[in-house]
């Protein structure tokens, strides 16, 4: 059986596994936002930065890649996968029906905030924007997590105008 995994942000252009199949998926019941505080990798404690996480939200889908594991390298993908995204628990690692473009519908690990957690946040677009603008953590500014985020979701033909919004605005910010 094929493992799937729900790509929203980062997963979109730096997978970090060996990719057999991606197609566009929409996972129902979640929104996608800047709403985790990165400590580690746009971010520090002392400084940190934002980067995007699923937020239950039952009137709400968020549309992104969906990533089929090479055959073989479940266990390891899986290994790598909860390395870099459990590295503070602020994510909860869940199996989700994932619909795809093509019709078919697949359970794909997914990883969401968990809104109990001390690194979940709720900015406004303009504090999202001023924070990302400055932060710098241990893979990088924050503007690059942004920027290649939003370049990617509109290479493959998805838009997500906050993200369009904040790219501007940070772009603006960083000028």
């Amino acid at each position: 059986m094929t493992m799937w995994v729900f790509g929203y942000g980062s997963l979109l252009w730096n997978p970090g596994f060996e990719v057999a199949e991606q197609a566009i998926g929409t996972l129902p019941g979640y929104a996608r936002s800047f709403c985790m505080r990165s400590i580690h990798h746009r971010g520090t404690d002392e400084k940190p930065g934002l980067v995007l996480a699923l937020d239950e939200a039952p009137q709400s889908e968020c549309v992104g890649v969906a990533l089929a594991v090479a055959a073989g390298k479940e266990d390891e993908t899986l290994a790598y996968l909860r390395e870099r995204e459990l590295i503070s628990s602020a994510y909860v690692e869940k199996m989700l029906a994932v619909q795809l473009s093509d019709g078919r519908s697949v359970q794909a690990v997914t990883y969401v905030i968990d809104e109990s957690h001390d690194q979940y946040c709720h900015e406004t677009l303009e504090q999202q924007a001023q924070i990302i603008a400055r932060a710098v953590g241990g893979r990088g500014p924050n503007t690059e997590y942004l920027y290649n985020t939003a370049d990617h979701l509109m290479q493959i033909g998805l838009r997500d105008p906050d993200l369009e919004w904040l790219t501007a605005r940070v772009r603006a910010l960083s000028a």
